[in-house]
């Protein structure tokens, strides 16, 4: 891999000198790959009698005669499209430490840099450079194979891929730090990655990555509508659902008739019929709130998560009244990963605003303000707080709120 990165990165400096005194190319990027060949095929030639090579042509790369053809059938589009699949199931091998794989699969397959990756999981350079190498290590000693692996244990590595596939994508969709609530292309090179898994004709057993490339791809279609042109959030109740990307909502509706009928249902089948219950309302006040806390009880039968159970308090409002989700939402604030989790007590406040318990919801919205990571949360639910401090001061005074949702 380090061999594969040193090529990339002469022939982008090359291009840089080139380009700058003879302008850019007509085609540029069949400018980079035949000087990225070439590289390759120079090292080939030097190195020839100093390193093995794993794949399957690493005999014709023994002969300069030979090594020409070889390298050019590994720059075809179709082998390219092979070996980023490869390399997903070569990061998702099970030595290799969950956090280690997605940031191998964000610096190898997605191109980020370090400080972006480190960007992405609230950590610095140097944290992420030694999970990089440790990773790397690992599929040194332990001999990984570049591969996609055979039988049984196909399936089970492809769900640790789906899985980090959709870690990947959660953290564009709601980003762990920054200034950005959303970070989009996170968002699309997950919803590529899946594409190429969903396309390959190696995969068999492709209902999970249709249900979870639906799930990415709807969610996404209402990323236009999530923040207004200053960057507020705006709920779900608050969007304009005529921004909403309806071409990439029809793939994810397209995607998950394709995933049904299945006899294994995953989280992702229910979260992206959950999803798909949102996209599919005419506007907020007709969501069908019964059929979705119908689909978290199933949820949470398989995903009894935290934020699972989270989520499902939220439907649960809409159907039985904010005095039964209180009671459900109290369960759970024991549990350690949320106690630190701001939206816990972010979504409490608006169940105690619905009841006209603003002394309550302000406390809650302090909470949830000292712990949200992002300024554009912290200033969503300062406004909160500053209207319920209002209705404090002026006795209580009811008022019109706007509920926060999970998926907003």
């Amino acid at each position: 891999m380090d061999l594969a990165e040193d090529v990339v990165q002469d022939s982008l400096i090359e291009a840089i000198k080139h380009w700058t005194y003879k302008g850019i190319p007509d085609n540029p990027s069949g400018w980079l790959f035949r000087v990225a060949k070439n590289k390759a095929l120079n090292i080939i030639n030097r190195e020839k009698y100093k390193r093995q090579y794993s794949s399957d042509v690493a005999h014709l790369l023994q002969s300069e005669w030979t090594a020409g053809p070889a390298v050019n059938h590994l720059f075809s589009e179709k082998e390219i499209l092979d070996d980023q699949l490869r390399m997903m199931f070569t990061c998702c091998h099970p030595s290799i430490s969950p956090d280690s794989q997605v940031a191998l699969i964000l610096k190898t397959l997605c191109g980020f840099s370090i400080p972006e990756i480190a960007k992405a999981f609230l950590t610095n350079d140097e944290n992420i450079n030694k999970r990089l190498v440790r990773a790397r290590q690992k599929i040194r000693e332990s001999k990984i194979p570049f591969e996609i692996p055979p039988g049984k244990s196909s399936k089970s590595r492809l769900q640790t891929v789906l899985e980090t596939i959709y870690l990947l994508f959660n953290e564009g969709y709601s980003a762990s730090t920054g200034t950005d609530l959303i970070r989009y292309e996170v968002c699309e090179e997950a919803i590529r990655l899946a594409e190429i898994i969903a396309a390959h004709e190696l995969i068999e057993e492709k209902s999970t990555i249709y249900a979870l490339l639906a799930l990415m791809q709807l969610n996404s279609s209402r990323f236009n509508a999530r923040q207004d042109t200053e960057g507020n959030i705006l709920t779900l109740e608050q969007q304009n659902r005529s921004l909403w990307d309806f071409a990439l909502m029809k793939e994810g509706f397209i995607n998950l008739d394709k995933s049904l009928p299945t006899n294994q249902i995953s989280i992702y089948h229910i979260l992206a019929t959950i999803s798909s219950y949102h996209c599919s309302a005419p506007g907020y006040g007709s969501t069908d709130w019964k059929s979705i806390l119908t689909l978290y009880d199933r949820l949470v039968e398989i995903d009894n998560s935290p934020v699972a159970l989270l989520n499902r308090a939220v439907a649960l409002s809409k159907v039985e009244g904010a005095k039964i989700a209180i009671e459900e939402l109290q369960k759970l604030q024991n549990i350690p990963s949320l106690k630190t989790y701001h939206l816990l007590y972010a979504v409490m406040a608006e169940f105690y605003i619905g009841m006209d318990q603003f002394g309550q919801a302000a406390d809650q919205l302090q909470k949830a303000i000292e712990l949200a990571p992002l300024d554009a949360e912290r200033i969503f639910l300062q406004k909160k707080l500053a209207n319920c401090n209002e209705k404090i001061f002026k006795g209580n005074v009811p008022f019109s709120n706007s509920h926060l949702s999970l998926g907003h």
